[in-house]
């Protein structure tokens, strides 16, 4: 398109210079001012988009003004005592024209008046020799009247041409956003085939594990009672048994919470007062002297209907994950939790913005696109479950989370709730996100 842009440029600088040459051939051809002020209508006309360009206020001035300069310079030269007379006096259209396609219809009245007042102060030296007759009058008027109408007409069509180039931007603007929208629910749909056949099959495999991991317990158990006092090496490893047995339960336990579908128990619920019981949980969990917590919550933050121990846990994965990042970093460097709540509207619902931000070593930016996927993770010990179950108990609210890129240095993730999950219909649902949604 952009070549096409140049090409159709070229070819109206090609015109201009032929009808321009054209008049520099016309009589009188000796006349050697005629010829260079015609050059110079050249260049400025060749250089006009530059200067526009690399000044677009001041260079659509200078270029009216130079051109009504030279069409001035130009009817002295060729029109000998009566300049007025010459017949080279449609030269006046050409900044009259530039005028109308670069400004608005009163810049191009007022551009037309000026040029008509340089065509008539021609008339000036004319008056001391000769007399002017009602007919001449009239045809001075009638030419200063068409460099009007020339103007107006002009302008008139690049007015509408302009406004139908924004039309068009706009709509184009439109399409483009409704065409990521539409990439993104696409990516969604696909997201949510993979993750329910997914959840089907956790279901079923962990129901099936769950039977015998029961009996290898009991039997270690009982194996474990019988030998504790006559051999204490077998005991033990029974103990080994039963221990990595509890292990597998709880992993299977959490393939079942993320598998299962999740039943909302609403209740009016603030938010600032759940994120408080998830800190003091995490802070039992995993002791953090170091970690300094800075709290900022809005006062008029809206009271939520949600599920009170979902709402919770997914502030105590998030949190949990913050204070694990930290723990590696450097004696020299200052860990810091951020907990933000205020209230936001996504959509066209009303909700509670949560911003969960930590100053550990951050997602690598091939990660970005992948922590929220189930069994992703980057921990060693890691299941990659825990940010899978809080995403999907933000979707069940109908609300959204996100790791937004713009933060300077460790994790930064956006929780956004609904007051009521009825808020939202489910197709306007906002799902989760690696990157931050323009």
């Amino acid at each position: 398109m952009l070549g096409h842009k140049r090409f159709a440029a070229k070819w109206v600088d090609f015109l201009w210079i032929a009808f321009l040459i054209a008049l520099a051939f016309l009589p009188p051809i000796d006349e050697i001012h005629k010829q260079l002020i015609l050059f110079a209508f050249i260049i400025v006309q060749l250089l006009e988009s530059r200067l526009i360009a690399w000044e677009p206020n001041r260079g659509r001035v200078y270029s009216v003004l130079l051109k009504i300069a030279l069409s001035t310079l130009l009817l002295n030269h060729t029109g000998g005592e009566t300049a007025i007379n010459s017949s080279y006096y449609p030269i006046y259209y050409l900044p009259v024209i530039t005028a109308a396609l670069e400004f608005g219809p009163i810049a191009t009245l007022l551009w037309t008046a000026l040029a008509s007042a340089a065509y008539c102060s021609l008339l000036i030296p004319a008056l001391s020799e000769f007399q002017l007759t009602s007919d001449a009058i009239t045809l001075l008027a009638v030419r200063v009247i068409f460099l009007f109408l020339a103007g107006v007409l002009v302008n008139r069509f690049a007015v509408e041409n302009r406004r139908q180039v924004q039309k068009y931007q706009e709509l184009s603007a439109t399409l483009e956003e409704t065409n990521r929208q539409l990439q993104r629910a696409e990516a969604e749909a696909r997201r949510a085939e993979r993750l329910a056949a997914l959840g089907q099959m956790s279901a079923g495999l962990a129901h099936e594990i769950r039977n015998p991991l029961g009996v290898i317990k009991g039997s270690a158990e009982i194996l474990a009672q019988k030998l504790h006092s006559a051999q204490p090496l077998t005991a033990e490893l029974a103990g080994y048994i039963s221990s990595e047995v509890n292990r597998l339960n709880g992993l299977v336990a959490r393939f079942l919470d993320f598998a299962r579908p999740q039943q909302l128990q609403l209740r009016p619920v603030q938010l600032p007062q759940i994120i408080d019981r998830a800190l003091e949980a995490v802070e039992h969990q995993l002791p953090a002297a170091r970690v300094k917590v800075e709290r900022d919550y809005a006062g008029n933050t809206p009271e939520l209907q949600a599920d009170p121990q979902l709402c919770e846990q997914i502030f105590v994965n998030l949190i949990l994950n913050a204070f694990q990042a930290m723990a590696e970093l450097p004696p020299g460097r200052e860990a810091v939790l951020r907990l933000s709540v205020a209230p936001q509207s996504m959509n066209g619902a009303p909700g509670v913005s949560v911003l969960v931000e930590d100053t550990g070593p951050g997602v690598p930016a091939e990660f970005r696109e992948q922590i929220f996927n189930p069994f992703f993770t980057s921990k060693k010990d890691g299941v990659g479950l825990g940010l899978a179950i809080v995403a999907k108990i933000v979707d069940d609210h109908r609300g959204s989370i996100r790791l937004e890129s713009n933060s300077a240095s460790g994790a930064r993730f956006h929780v956004f709730l609904p007051t009521s999950p009825a808020a939202l219909k489910s197709s306007d649902a906002v799902s989760v996100a690696g990157e931050k949604i323009p």
